[in-house]
């Protein structure tokens, strides 16, 4: 069976007095039968050319699926009158949801995620939120892929789903003191950006709008203090924003602006009930915590008082606030620490982590009085793990920990490395490898956004690494993983550095582990947009890529925008409506810069409800990759998923099957016998 074959037809795009001509422009029309037709062709195609692999696939699923512990529950989490959990049972796809009230110890279903899912193929099912007097239930569910959700509503008293529901919106919502009121943002039904917030009733069926964003640039998003007195509507864009809160102890509905937005201001703000904290970077590149008393000008940032100042060499990513504490979530050489600051005598304590590299991240915290901090740690050899840090003793208590079956962690060991780029840079690496073999690299990598990549568990790489694959985490620039300028080092005219830094992590891993010569990266998204400029930069070292979902024609896509989120991303890549930023995108855009030269073999996966990265920039990438590809030994496959978007398939055993059809790929075109 021949790879399908696109039909070309011209068109131009003209900018800047440059002229460019897409051939698989056609592709873009969403729903015609030659699209669905082609992307058909390619589903096919894929499935044909991993027929002989299908043994490999099987025995893979079931290594994956050995390691998931078929019934297991979460850990208890408390909020008000009752302990929240959830329960997976054994063939289940979703969880099954329950509270068990704290005196009297009874247990009662407050949802089932299976059933809801039934006769469905696709479900999500988020943001499940209970009312202030705990009597309903309001979670969000998406049956497309497409990020439209329907907010429910349950009663708990009677166990039933309410006729009332609120259709078309984003799953961003929170409760109001009464119980009655919700606040939800909506989205545009076009571009899909967060533009609007609106509080609906329960009973009188009225929505209402509160607030709506004109600026295309900026998003709306909505959250509640820990207090729980305060709303904070969150107007963003990606390197400033505006703060506006609600008392809703307070009979007037009117969000008040805490400080008007301000060019490259961000921060962010949380109640202390006397105080408000603020987070900010207001001088201070990496962003320090100040504080302010609420009976003076906010707006006024010199009203601001330090609380935890600026350090060049320590990123302050994010703070709980607690009735006695604080506690601080900074970024130091790539990792994370917590500090705990006691409000009433300002002493500090550090939550020490003795790990090379791990992940740590903020857990469930419901409750405003409280002497527990609740927190999740995981390195790339221990499975997730739930901490109770005690504000009177310091102790972290071990409240649960997630079993993973078949799976001896003594076998297999983790490290980080420094990895120097072609600029000198040092860029860490995380890798885990299983102790007697290591003969071949996997290299995963992101670098947008700021968005930091942890060393985190992953049950799902062991059939990679129990095959001899060293498993690398590229904490390239583009990220924060080592503070603001690693991210601005990284982004709109200093983008390439992150594709330079993932190849120069590649030729590294490849000298030091790679014995038998492969390589394979992986990057999903915007690290689809970084496997797309590796595969034109150093087509060479790579022995195959996999690239999810990938932003790859970056170009044409930043210059429409009529198309989902594009205008809100100016920030982060360059408005190519200015030349500059024209040409540099232009440089390195994956679709843009396909030439005729030997690549190597390629997975590219989409999913045609993608709200993020919409489905035809992988289908026209792979349409000229084959065209221009000299090498045909080489695979080059599309797999489109028609019935899910950019998180790929919902249910825990469904996606184990992408998962084997991927790594089934790999060993094929590495020529790994199994």
């Amino acid at each position: 069976m021949k790879p399908p074959k696109a039909k070309k037809m011209e068109y131009i795009i003209e900018k800047h007095n440059d002229k460019r001509i897409d051939y698989y422009y056609w592709l873009k029309e969403r729903d015609s039968k030659d699209v669905l037709d082609y992307l058909k062709k390619e589903n096919e195609y894929a499935e044909y050319v991993l027929k002989d692999s299908q043994k490999t696939r099987n025995k893979i699923y079931k290594e994956l699926r050995s390691k998931i512990k078929e019934s297991y529950s979460t850990a208890l989490t408390k909020y008000k009158d009752y302990f929240y959990y959830a329960e997976y049972l054994k063939g289940k796809e979703h969880p099954v949801y329950y509270r068990k009230n704290v005196k009297s110890g009874k247990t009662e279903k407050i949802l089932d995620v299976n059933f809801i899912a039934r006769k469905k193929e696709f479900c999500h099912v988020t943001s499940l939120k209970v009312s202030p007097d705990q009597n309903l239930l309001a979670y969000a569910a998406d049956f497309v892929g497409r990020r439209f959700y329907t907010i429910y509503l349950k009663d708990l008293k009677t166990g039933k789903t309410m006729e009332e529901k609120i259709e078309n919106v984003t799953h961003n919502f929170v409760w109001g003191a009464d119980s009655k009121t919700i606040y939800y943002v909506k989205q545009d039904l076009e571009t899909l950006r967060w533009d609007s917030l609106f509080s609906y009733e329960i009973g009188n069926k009225n929505a209402k709008e509160i607030y709506r964003e004109k600026d295309e640039t900026f998003s709306v998003e909505i959250s509640k203090s820990n207090t729980e007195r305060y709303l904070f509507l969150n107007i963003a864009s990606t390197l400033h924003n505006e703060v506006r809160y609600l008392d809703l102890f307070q009979k007037e509905v009117e969000f008040k602006i805490f400080k008007p937005r301000e060019t490259e201001l961000e921060y962010s703000v949380e109640d202390g009930e006397y105080v408000f904290y603020v987070l900010h970077n207001k001088n201070a590149k990496n962003f320090k915590l100040s504080y302010v008393a609420k009976n003076l000008d906010f707006s006024k940032i010199e009203n601001w008082k330090d609380l935890i100042g600026h350090k060049d060499d320590v990123l302050i990513e994010n703070f709980e606030v607690f009735k006695n504490r604080l506690v601080v979530q900074e970024r130091k050489n790539g990792v994370v620490m917590f500090k705990v600051l006691n409000r009433d005598n300002g002493d500090i304590k550090y939550i020490d982590f003795k790990d090379e590299a791990y992940s740590a991240s903020f857990g469930e915290n419901l409750e405003y009085e409280t002497d527990y901090f609740r927190y999740y740690y995981e390195s790339m050899v221990i499975p997730p793990t739930v901490y109770d840090y005690s504000f009177k003793t310091g102790d972290s208590l071990l409240v649960k920990r997630k079993e993973v079956p078949n799976y001896d962690p003594s076998l297999y060991e983790t490290k980080r490395l420094w990895v120097d780029s072609r600029d000198g840079t040092k860029i860490p690496v995380s890798v885990v490898y299983k102790k007697d073999k290591k003969d071949k690299v996997y290299v995963y990598g992101y670098g947008s956004y700021g968005y930091p990549l942890d060393a985190d568990f992953n049950s799902s790489i062991f059939p990679l690494v129990d095959r001899g694959f060293v498993y690398a985490v590229a904490h390239v620039r583009g990220g924060s993983e080592l503070g603001r300028k690693w991210y601005e080092d990284g982004r709109q005219l200093k983008k390439k550095n992150t594709f330079y830094d993932f190849i120069d992590v590649s030729e590294s891993l490849k000298k030091t582990y790679s014995t038998t010569g492969i390589v394979v990266a992986e990057g999903g998204s915007a690290g689809g947009l970084l496997m797309g400029a590796i595969a034109n930069m150093s087509e060479d070292l790579y022995t195959a890529i996999i690239a999810e979902v990938p932003f790859v024609d970056c170009l044409t896509t930043m210059l429409d925008p009529t198309i989902p989120l594009t205008t809100s991303e100016y920030d982060e890549w360059g408005n190519p409506d200015i030349k500059e930023y024209y040409d540099y995108i232009k440089s390195y855009s994956p679709y843009d810069n396909v030439e005729k030269k030997c690549y190597p073999n390629m997975l590219v996966t989409s999913g045609y409800y993608d709200s993020q990265v919409q489905y035809w920039e992988p289908a026209k990438w792979v349409a000229k990759l084959r065209e221009y590809n000299t090498c045909r030994d080489r695979l080059i496959i599309l797999k489109t998923d028609m019935r899910s978007g950019h998180g790929g398939k919902t249910g825990r055993y469904e996606y184990l099957k992408e998962l084997a059809f991927k790594y089934s790929f790999v060993l094929k075109v590495a020529d790994i016998k199994d």
